[in-house]
């Protein structure tokens, strides 16, 4: 048609920053600089004293290690620790890992064990009855594992989420509360020391599968809501990428529903090594009986049927 003009394509914005932006920005944060010399000094130091003691360490739990230290580095001084007091999506994303993968990474690093061989004595005893006090316990297994996740990720879903990731004190307590809560949940999962009856095992891992239809329904509500759940519409400007509120939120629920899926992967592999533990623990228990003793075992087990 004559004098028509055809509008000019524009290229496709994406809510996020490019792969250059993303990598060269960065910031300095103490408390976190902190927390990883601390972690740093203190695992590097007790696997110097377990070495002096005759013990060897496994290269994979140290390099396990160093990649919780590296991915907790990421968060706190690059673009995600960056924007996430502006952005959902970059809360969620510090939030999720900071809950998932940092403390699986540290928990496959089994710091516990390396402090009973070459840590001082005194810490390895308060380390010990941490792992057995009732709170570790109750944190410690599949029943309870879901509903933390479900109960922390489902303040996403309300206005209390605007204010938490708008507020410089919480996002002190997140650094430090969030993966000593993940590492709450998992240490025991990993931990040598740390042993179930079989048939708890057994009930944890068919909860384990529950676990991985509960911690994505925040994620999921997030995405196919279409207002802002918290209440805050303020477009945040300062960079081009910047999404509005909507875009913001759907972005941080297609991240957190595919960490929160992916996350339990590992936690699935914990629960069947620590199965494997406890039946070879149950089967030496069974093959240390005297005849007399399997018999009278036998003989209780009939009477309790009967």
């Amino acid at each position: 048609m004559a004098g028509h003009r055809q509008r000019p394509v524009l290229p496709r914005r994406f809510p996020t920053p490019q792969p250059a932006e993303f990598w060269s920005t960065w910031q300095f944060d103490p408390l976190a600089a902190v927390l990883l010399a601390v972690a740093a000094v203190a695992y590097g130091w007790w696997i110097v004293g377990a070495r002096r003691r005759g013990a060897r360490w496994s290269g994979w739990r140290t390099l396990s290690f160093l990649l919780a230290l590296v991915l907790f580095g990421l968060l706190q001084f690059g673009v995600v620790g960056r924007y996430d007091q502006l952005l959902r999506w970059a809360f969620t994303l510090r939030l999720a890992l900071l809950f998932f993968a940092v403390p699986t990474f540290a928990a496959l690093a089994a710091p516990v064990s390396l402090l009973r061989l070459g840590g001082p004595q005194r810490l390895a005893r308060l380390a010990d009855r941490a792992m057995g006090s009732r709170p570790i316990r109750v944190l410690g297994n599949a029943i309870v594992a879901p509903v933390v996740g479900l109960v922390l990720f489902a303040v996403l879903l309300t206005p209390l989420a605007a204010t938490i990731r708008e507020s410089s004190a919480w996002a002190v307590a997140i650094t430090v509360l969030v993966p000593v809560l993940g590492f709450g949940l998992l240490a025991p999962l990993s931990e040598p020391g740390v042993l179930r009856s079989s048939t708890f095992v057994t009930v944890e891992f068919l909860l384990a599968f529950v676990e991985l239809l509960l911690d994505a329904v925040p994620g999921i509500v997030m995405r196919v809501t279409n207002h802002v759940l918290d209440g805050s519409l303020v477009h945040v400007v300062g960079q081009p990428w910047f999404p509005n509120p909507l875009e913001d939120q759907h972005l941080a629920g297609d991240l957190l529903w595919f960490i929160a899926e992916v996350a339990d992967v590992p936690v699935l592999i914990m629960l069947f090594i620590r199965w494997q533990r406890t039946d070879r623990r149950e089967a030496r228990s069974v093959d240390a009986l005297s005849d007399e003793e399997m018999e009278a075992l036998t003989r209780e087990h009939l009477q309790r049927r009967g």
